[in-house]
């Protein structure tokens, strides 16, 4: 055979040849799941030590036809899988994808490969996703498979007690980041078309100026925020404008695991420790600070869901079990969803967390809190719905905030929305209200927040732009009187004594009333 000739026949058969050649060594299936990066990734990077690795990821199509899901999480994702693909390529090994059942997938693949272990990262998602990996974990029992699965948050997994949590959250987070493994090549993975939200079944939501997934956009993301655009944090945050620029927005990053919390957070204990002394950076000081408190909550609410995953369906205490109506087909949840209400700035966060997947936490504890006061809505519908819009999506902290601002947990302070003072004070000059209901775009100072007060607004409300369709005051104050009334029975104290046992933070009260100012009324902590 001529040296060109055994050239090309060797090309031709280099997967043959390699899958032989290795045909006796156990490989390391490593599963990503909502860790979609190669740094500081525990699970590459121990398996990587042990033997060659073979990367997965599965699209689970029964999961995309969860009610949570939506077509917004599958774009983002896509993005970043198109990212981690290029990125595992580069050291050596590609990502092998596949599209079905986790655990015919990891059959098949077993019959494909002599498997050492399987590797993921502890996964606290919602009910599906926790009914899957307990079928998983079967089905490695049964092949006498080992599943290695090392922690990525502060979560810790069948935690007797709360007491200590906050110590170990920092024994987490400062552990020296994983370095990137170089990996042996073993297979070409073949190509991969990923699917289209319509493929899976995914209606598409009107996301159209949601943020872009991947690693690259996360680190240029973590890079601006601590270096020019998280000065004014602390004080912007409340604003959905100023709070746009100025909050990180990580979230949906860390949601799907683009990058690491703990490089997040150790990047900001960095940046706060090279700061300069004295009043110039007093800003930048307390932002951080700031920041920092929630990359902690962010961990302290999902370990909620963790430990008690019922609180997906559940109210955290049962006094409230049946105490309020179920929003499907009420003509208030439709005009709720849509922006429709006839209140302006509740309007406009609505209307803009439907194209761009996004609220700062102030504006999602207040959408919520009006849809479970005002409205008397069970929080299980409105939930899904915002769980679906939210693009940042994390379960643990998104039901555990919803039942917060729902007032269910039977243990927070009760906090009702006026939607038209929140308007006045985080949207003082419309310029909000403006971008996202042009119809009053006409109107201005107060007409803008209370268009049916001002006679400039009559030619709209009922034509272009609804009137508001309850009293916010009057609901408020029908609303406050049941949740009391429930508070004030002789057995709710035995309930509430009972969550805080189960949930409550450790940290010294100083530090928990500090803590619980800044976080009680976020439903993304880390912003």
């Amino acid at each position: 055979m001529t040296r060109c000739r055994l050239g090309k026949w060797l090309t031709r058969n280099a997967t043959a040849l390699i899958c032989t050649i290795m045909e006796k060594r156990p490989v390391q299936l490593v599963w990503f799941k909502r860790d979609l990066r190669v740094t500081d990734h525990a699970c590459l990077a121990q398996a990587a030590a042990r033997g060659p690795v073979l990367p997965l990821y599965i699209i689970e199509p029964d999961f995309w036809g969860e009610p949570d899901t939506s077509a917004r999480h599958w774009t983002f994702l896509r993005q970043s899988l198109d990212e981690l693909r290029a990125a595992l390529a580069h050291l050596g090994q590609p990502l092998l994808i596949r599209q079905g059942n986790a655990v015919a997938v990891l059959e098949h693949l077993s019959q494909e490969w002599p498997l050492a272990a399987l590797w993921s990262h502890q996964e606290t998602g919602n009910d599906w996703t926790y009914a899957r990996d307990k079928r998983v974990s079967v089905w490695c029992k049964s092949k006498g498979l080992p599943w290695h699965q090392p922690r990525q948050f502060g979560v810790i997994r069948k935690l007797a007690s709360r007491d200590g949590w906050a110590r170990e959250w920092d024994r987490q987070m400062s552990h020296p980041c994983h370095a990137i493994p170089h990996l042996e090549p073993i297979y070409e993975a073949p190509d991969f078309d990923l699917p289209k939200p319509e493929d899976l079944g995914l209606e598409q939501d009107g996301g159209d100026q949601i943020q872009t997934g991947g690693s690259n956009a996360a680190r240029a993301l973590l890079h601006s925020f601590l270096s020019t655009r998280g000065a004014p944090y602390r004080a912007a945050m409340s604003s959905p404008l100023a709070g746009a620029d100025a909050c990180s927005r990580l979230s949906p990053h860390l949601t799907f695991g683009t990058i690491s919390l703990r490089e997040v957070a150790q990047a900001a204990a960095r940046r706060a420790k090279d700061l300069p002394k004295g009043p110039s950076h007093t800003n930048w000081r307390g932002s951080l600070r700031a920041f920092q408190s929630r990359l902690y909550w962010h961990c302290h609410f999902i370990q909620k869901l963790e430990d008690e995953p019922r609180i997906e369906w559940a109210n955290m205490h049962h006094a409230y079990d049946g105490l309020r109506d179920d929003p499907r087909g009420h003509p208030w949840f439709d005009a709720w969803k849509e922006g429709q209400t006839g209140l302006p700035f509740l309007d406009a966060c609505m209307r803009s967390l439907r194209h761009t997947g996004w609220l700062n936490f102030r504006m999602r504890a207040m959408v919520m809190a009006v849809a479970s006061y005002h409205m008397w809505f069970h929080w299980r519908e409105t939930g899904l719905h915002l769980a679906r819009m939210f693009t940042d999506y994390e379960p643990g902290i998104h039901w555990s905030q919803v039942q917060m601002q729902s007032g269910t947990t039977g243990i927070n302070t009760i906090r009702v929305y006026n939607p038209i003072k929140q308007g006045l004070d985080q949207d003082p000059d419309g310029l909000f209200i403006r971008t996202w209901i042009p119809e009053l775009e006409q109107l201005s100072g107060d007409a803008l927040h209370r268009p049916w007060l001002h006679p400039a607004a009559q030619g709209i409300l009922g034509r272009t732009y609804p009137a508001p369709i309850f009293d916010p005051a009057a609901r408020a104050k029908w609303a406050k009187d049941q949740i009391w009334e429930k508070r004030r029975a002789p057995d709710h104290k035995v309930g509430a004594v009972a969550v805080l046992s189960r949930h409550g933070s450790r940290k010294s009260p100083r530090k928990t009333r500090r803590a619980t100012k800044h976080s009680s009324t976020q439903l993304s902590l880390f912003d």
